[in-house]
């Protein structure tokens, strides 16, 4: 009986001598590395701009952390330091103005987080002016926007949720359109108010419409007035 004759691939070793094997083969890895690549971009050019963003002047902080509350509060229901999505990092050794600083997430025009999350629980939430948000019902806690964000601290942060089965999830500021505690009925985002700001006590948080420089400087401003030259701060 006759041995069965099995036809070779085109792309088998069979078919093709070995180098012209190998570079067929990184040819097709090259282009599927350009398609990724190009779905990436597009994916990235798909997110449109945020409709707000909040600015802060550190040297104007005087690290009370009231932000950090009110965060917690409108947000979760309770006061606590590690449920806010805006953070104060204060340094008793350090002296002024580099004893405190904040970090607020800043809705950035590329962002990371929401072009890695696996489950689109990160997305930019159209009917609040784009901001960018976390839908708790999606998210699973993987941690993929906490490594991606280019900032440090990392704007999105890990708070324990006993509904998951991770038993925590992921949240970020979202201007407080996603508020369920909101003490005014017009609720937050862009178009709303924003608790930091609106409980700052010396108003070095501020919230704007226009699209800030993305670096420090576009975000860490300068909020002080006369009054604060009068005080012994510099004003410029």
């Amino acid at each position: 009986m006759a041995e069965p004759h099995h036809r070779a691939t085109p792309l088998s070793p069979a078919a093709l001598p070995r180098r012209e094997f190998l570079r067929v083969s990184q040819g097709v890895a090259l282009g599927g590395a350009l398609v990724n690549l190009f779905w990436v971009d597009t994916a990235r050019a798909a997110i449109p701009v945020s409709e707000g963003y909040l600015l802060v002047d550190t040297k104007k902080c005087q690290g009370c952390l009231s932000c950090m509350l009110a965060c917690s509060l409108v947000h979760e229901g309770e006061a606590s330091l590690s449920l806010a999505r805006i953070q104060v990092l204060q340094d008793s050794f350090a002296r002024w103005p580099d004893d405190v600083s904040i970090e607020q997430c800043r809705q950035c025009v590329d962002p990371r987080c929401v072009s890695v999350c696996p489950t689109g629980a990160l997305k930019a939430d159209r009917n609040h002016g784009n901001v960018r948000w976390v839908d708790r019902e999606k998210c699973t806690g993987c941690l993929m926007c906490v490594k991606a964000c280019p900032h440090t601290p990392s704007r999105a942060t890990l708070i324990p949720d006993a509904k998951k089965d991770a038993g925590v999830r992921v949240e970020k500021c979202d201007l407080c359109a996603d508020a369920p505690y909101h003490w005014d009925k017009r609720g937050g985002g862009p178009a709303g108010k924003q608790a930091c700001v609106e409980v700052c006590p010396v108003g070095a948080i501020k919230f704007t419409e226009h699209v800030p420089t993305q670096d420090d400087a576009g975000y860490k401003v300068n909020l002080r007035g006369p009054v604060w030259r009068e005080l012994g701060y510099p004003t410029d």
